[in-house]
């Protein structure tokens, strides 16, 4: 009974490893196809009354009509979309296409999961196939319109949108977290100001994408007091500071994509030449200070003793190559080439391009029969 009961204890502390219990990982949720927003007709699309003879495409208004719109008697609009229960696939997740569905935005696209275009809001981490387009796949113009309305421009990156009449009921604050609810759902927001008493907030985006569809989402739509928001692009900020901080933002940008595409051995090369301009010891990224001599391909010198007194230079002494591929844009036997010409020019007292003038030689007089050099120079008076 003993034994039997001995190597039951043995195989439950054998099988106890092993059973181990592992946390689990939360599921993803999977995307259902997406709803039809609307039914064919269930939108009343009401045309603007004639107030002029000439209609004017850019501002979507009759010419000598009312001023900016006239938003006085502009309507709020008869649909909105709600991402938690409209976003799902549609055929554009199979075709490829990255441009989201206008119409969806605005909550009445009546084709749902046979819409072309695709029906969620844009992902900040894929670029758009033509920086000429906004998320919509419309075409930006060269200038803003003058009411800051319409797609946009390409010649500025816009985050930030103006947010007009808006119905304060309380102080800044309370106003803030209102537009911060009712905004969020478009996207990330990287702050929202606004102008207590003057019925306006400047809600920026981290994404330029997210801005572009909360414009289209928001446009014509209320908060929590039935009024009609105004929603166009802010015009650039005054502030020196504001702008000093968007072009470093602009610039890191840039240099990420440009260094994202670059080969790494052509950013080795250059910052292996930069470090020869600039008088100082080259190091790959990897942070390794010494390459091992197994590693190292070619005749590779070596820096001997300290500087003599009757100032030559220090001997360098040569190996027997170590044959191996190249990983690089420069070969080993270039790299440890520069990394000796690097030292002599620290312990000859060389100082590096561009901190202070280099000593230049003093002339010599020239030596008497080098045949061309003394040709008609210090002889004549």
């Amino acid at each position: 009974m003993s034994m039997s009961t001995n190597t039951e204890t043995q195989v439950e502390e054998a099988v106890a490893p092993a059973t181990e219990v592992v946390p689990k990982q939360p599921k993803q949720k999977k995307l259902k196809p997406a709803r039809k927003q609307v039914k064919a007709g269930d939108v009343d699309k009401e045309t603007a009354p004639q107030t002029g003879k000439e209609y004017n495409i850019w501002y979507n208004k009759w010419a000598g009509g009312d001023r900016e719109d006239s938003y006085s008697n502009k309507t709020k609009s008869q649909t909105r979309c709600n991402i938690k229960k409209d976003a799902g696939l549609t055929r554009a997740n199979t075709t490829g296409m990255r441009y989201c569905c206008l119409f969806f935005s605005r909550g009445c696209c009546p084709y749902g999961w046979e819409c072309e275009y695709l029906h969620s809001l844009p992902d900040p981490e894929r670029a758009m196939p033509d920086s000429s387009k906004d998320c919509f796949a419309r075409d930006k113009f060269s200038d803003y319109r003058d009411d800051m309305g319409g797609v946009g421009t390409f010649t500025r990156q816009n985050r930030t949108l103006y947010v007009g009449r808006i119905k304060e009921t309380g102080v800044g604050v309370e106003t803030e977290e209102i537009v911060r609810r009712h905004f969020k759902e478009w996207g990330e927001i990287e702050h929202i100001r606004v102008l207590q008493y003057r019925s306006v907030a400047f809600v920026t985006y981290v994404s330029e994408h997210n801005a572009q569809f909360a414009k289209e989402a928001m446009a014509c739509q209320s908060l929590d007091n039935d009024e009609i928001l105004n929603v166009r692009w802010a015009t650039e900020d005054p502030n020196p500071t504001s702008k000093v901080a968007e072009k470093h933002r602009l610039e890191e940008i840039g240099q990420a994509a440009i260094r994202a595409r670059m080969d790494p051995r052509v950013v080795d090369a250059m910052q292996a030449v930069r470090a020869l301009e600039e008088g100082r010891e080259f190091l790959p990224d990897d942070g390794s200070e010494e390459m091992d001599e197994d590693n190292r391909g070619g005749k590779r010198r070596r820096i001997g003793g300290p500087e003599t007194d009757d100032g030559a230079e220090p001997e360098a002494t040569e190996e027997e190559p170590v044959q191996e591929d190249p990983k690089g844009l420069l070969s080993a036997e270039t790299l440890e080439s520069l990394r000796y010409f690097n030292e002599l020019r620290r312990r000859n007292g060389v100082v590096s391009v561009g901190s202070a003038p280099v000593p230049q030689a003093k002339a010599q007089k020239p030596v008497a029969g080098l045949g061309l050099g003394d040709y008609g120079s210090d002889d004549e008076d």
